[in-house]
């Protein structure tokens, strides 16, 4: 058992920086329920919790083990109510293979810049069964802190690509390439495929003009009722919720 020196705090600190986890290729993740789903997951190389959390995991799969205060918690911790334990884990690495989009469905992000969106997005494919999600290169980091609270475990069973999209894109042969758009299809009327990618787009400029013509499926979110005058389009993370719930839905229905 180790000590949390000022050292080690200020450590902890700097993995708000993605500079600081690029180069030491780790992670940093907050709380009982998120840290309990991540050990075993990924390798944990440093952990700190109070006595009350430790006396409940006698065997801790960690590199390092500290036993800390709440106030020693509170001052590593980049959270306002810190609770119980934080963990340090190392950053896996994924090959990206394309064959996987033959045989099921993904979703790719361009540009999304929130990360309580990617977050809320790693959670929704956890839910949906959507095991691999592709990236643009300028998509917010999937290892910031906020990113990895939001997404309540489902770092754990997603894996988050970086990637230049139109590339990867480019190189898929007569895969179904989904996107959402205001000129698109009603997405209740269309059937939709079991496998393919679902690409969303940035929080402000939604899919990018170089990604976009490499989209063969154009849909749309239709609002209700239609005539109605609505707001201009709906949050990132919803809409890939909806879209989502709609190909399950087809799916289980075939």
């Amino acid at each position: 058992m180790s000590l949390l020196s000022k050292n080690k705090i200020k450590y902890i600190r700097s993995l708000e920086l993605k500079k600081i986890r690029k180069e030491e290729k780790v992670f940093l993740a907050e709380g009982p329920k998120l840290v309990g789903d991540l050990l075993g997951h990924f390798p944990c190389c440093f952990l700190a919790a109070t006595s009350s959390w430790l006396q409940e995991h006698v065997s801790v799969p960690a590199d390092e083990v500290a036993e800390v205060s709440q106030d020693e918690l509170s001052r590593a911790s980049l959270l306002k109510t810190p609770q119980q334990v934080l963990a340090v884990f190392k950053q896996p690495e994924y090959t990206i293979d394309t064959n996987m989009l033959r045989n099921s469905l993904c979703l790719a992000l361009d540009d999304v810049q929130d990360p309580g969106n990617l977050g809320t997005i790693i959670r929704l494919a956890d839910w949906f069964g959507i095991e691999d999600i592709f990236c643009s290169l300028n998509t917010v980091d999937v290892y910031n802190p906020k990113t990895v609270q939001a997404t309540m475990g489902g770092i754990a069973r997603v894996k988050v690509h970086y990637t230049p999209l139109p590339d990867l894109i480019g190189s898929l042969d007569n895969i179904p390439v989904y996107g959402t758009f205001l000129d698109g299809e009603n997405m209740y009327e269309q059937q939709l495929s079991r496998n393919g990618l679902i690409v969303m787009g940035n929080e402000g400029n939604g899919i990018s003009k170089e990604v976009e013509i490499l989209i063969n499926r154009k849909l749309y979110i239709p609002n209700y009722p239609q005539e109605r005058e609505t707001s201009e389009s709906l949050n990132v993370a919803i809409a890939t919720a909806v879209v989502c719930a709609e190909f399950r839905r087809q799916a289980a229905s075939f």
